[in-house]
């Protein structure tokens, strides 16, 4: 069976690092689950996740000199991020006007102190 990167497939851990697992693929490739793509929290220690022989579903994320790259946590599926809107964030325009405002000054004023040092577009 050939890989592809952005395919998922199931595989065996065979094995386990302190910066990842490996994980055997159909047709006896082996790959490598980086450590930071084992799961969607900060992971000290992979055997909390992981030990050799479980079943995991991984998805290929590079292929780079004979090497693979896989992950677990982006295999998994996960409902699409939505953006809220401002008005569902309840922020009307007022709102929105006045953080426009805000942030417009805090922008504007190291650059207002500079021109008045330098006596230039001093008021």
């Amino acid at each position: 069976m050939e890989v592809q990167i952005g395919s998922k497939l199931e595989g065996k851990v065979t094995g386990i690092t302190r910066f990842g697992a490996f994980v055997e693929l159909p047709g006896g490739v082996t790959g490598l689950v980086h450590i930071s793509e084992i799961a969607d929290t900060y992971v000290t220690d992979i055997h909390q996740f992981l030990k050799i022989g479980d079943v995991v579903t991984v998805k290929v994320m590079n292929l780079r000199d004979g090497k693979i790259g896989l992950s677990i946590k982006r295999a998994l599926e996960r409902p699409a991020k939505t953006q809220k809107t401002p008005r569902e964030r309840g922020e009307n325009f007022e709102d929105k006007l006045n953080r426009f405002l805000k942030d417009s000054e805090d922008r504007l004023s190291p650059l207002r102190k500079n021109n008045e040092k330098k006596g230039r577009g001093g008021r």
